[in-house]
């Protein structure tokens, strides 16, 4: 399967057991025109619902390959938060690219892997014969995300607290009760993980986000936003979250979010951000790719998923990469790049030595720290990031990977 176009919106800040696909289909389904937009929380984005940004980056990825909407099979969307969003957000999104009613649309959710299971499941549709082209990705609008209460039953006395569906629904581990920046706590505590070290990591993020930025490496992946404001519709066509001239020495002065106990080393600088954004790519066969006269940017080679200690979930994509990489028949060394989500440094450090990787090959343009995390959305983002890089940088293997919420991981291997 390939991907002909994939795009992404820019991303704004808001203020072990397991199952896998095997390689082979890897002539059979691509990437065609991929995209993206993400932005900050309560920033340039913030007015606009997760189903808007799905339509922008549907329209832009349906242009880029010269696709119809009528042509499409199915549209399979990542999303997370969707209460207050209406019915089937996907399907709003889709109709409102100009996807007729005719082709059905649809969501899935696995927290922060989300976008890249969306990706598996389009490719499954087409290798089945449901499909002949799959528009999939994922959007997320978290400062749109509601507070919630329930009042089904009436309250006879007192006050009725509200809830943020954004923590209980998308950061709360649903096992053990707290906060996903514990889980980051635990797996720096397990593996020996120093503040210092985390820091360090996340200035390297935001350093390489910011040269990224300035050299126009995104260019290409970001879709430009119009957005609605009293004095007309303004564009949005940059990444609202990265910090430009972070040192060590700014990020070391704050101070731990989740343990205060004098041992906690998860900042707000070492953590990733919480933003709203959308990306897409076109899925079809390779045969249909060439039938339409359409180069594809990379080939789907293998996939895998997995579960694990949901208190540690931040190394589930150690077990992943390892499985997708065996499936595709490659070994660690052959991966020219890596995008592996940095949902929190700790995370990231531990991935990378516990696999052995080499640090110049993974998240060249910067990680999750520096670009945020719109949770439904980053599955794909971070593929759309690979698939671009791949192209920069002449490289042929690339691997796509993301902790998940809940205790799992998800890992996809893809091929120019």
């Amino acid at each position: 399967m390939c991907v002909r176009s994939a795009q992404r919106l820019p991303c704004s800040p808001a203020d072990a057991a397991g199952s896998c696909g095997r390689g082979s289909f890897k002539a059979l389904c691509c990437f065609v025109a991929p995209s993206h937009q993400p932005s900050s929380f309560n920033g340039a984005l913030s007015t606009l619902h997760a189903h808007e940004l799905g339509s922008v980056v549907i329209k832009e990825v349906l242009k880029r390959a010269n696709v119809n909407p009528e042509e499409v099979s199915e549209v399979i969307f990542g999303q997370v938060l969707t209460a207050g969003a209406g019915q089937n957000p996907v399907r709003q999104a889709g109709v409102g690219a100009g996807i007729p009613y005719a082709v059905p649309a649809w969501s899935c959710q696995m927290i922060c892997g989300s976008g890249l299971k969306a990706v598996c499941l389009g490719a499954q549709s087409i290798l089945t014969g449901d499909s002949s082209i799959v528009v999939a990705g994922g959007m997320e609008s978290m400062s749109k995300a509601p507070h919630l209460v329930h009042m089904r039953a009436g309250l006879k006395m007192g006050e009725a607290s509200l809830q943020d569906s954004i923590i209980c629904d998308g950061l709360t581990d649903a096992f053990y009760k707290y906060h996903m920046g514990i889980t980051a706590e635990n797996v720096a505590k397990q593996w020996q993980v120093s503040r210092r070290e985390q820091d360090q990591l996340a200035v390297q993020s935001q350093n390489k986000a910011e040269s990224a930025q300035k050299a126009g490496y995104f260019d290409k992946e970001i879709v430009p936003v119009l957005v609605p404001s009293r004095k007309g519709p303004v564009e949005v066509k940059t990444d609202e979250h990265p910090r430009h001239g972070i040192t060590l020495e700014t990020v070391a002065k704050l101070k731990p979010c989740f343990l205060t106990d004098g041992t906690g080393t998860v900042t707000a600088a070492n953590a990733s951000g919480v933003n709203d954004g959308a990306a897409a790519v076109i899925l079809m066969k390779e045969s249909e790719a060439a039938r339409r006269g359409l180069t594809p940017l990379a080939q789907i080679v293998s996939w895998a998923q997995v579960g694990l200690d949901p208190s540690i979930m931040g190394v589930g994509p150690i077990s992943a990469i390892k499985k997708a990489v065996d499936k595709a028949g490659w070994t660690m060394d052959e991966v020219d790049l890596f995008e592996i989500n940095e949902a929190y440094t700790s995370l990231a450090a531990v991935i990378a030595k516990e696999l052995k990787l080499n640090p110049e090959k993974v998240n060249i343009e910067g990680g999750a720290v520096a670009l945020g995390h719109p949770l439904g959305a980053s599955g794909c983002r971070i593929l759309v990031t690979l698939l671009y890089a791949l192209e920069r940088t002449a490289g042929k293997r690339g691997v796509a990977a993301l902790c998940i919420g809940g205790g799992m991981g998800i890992a996809m291997c893809i091929e120019k």
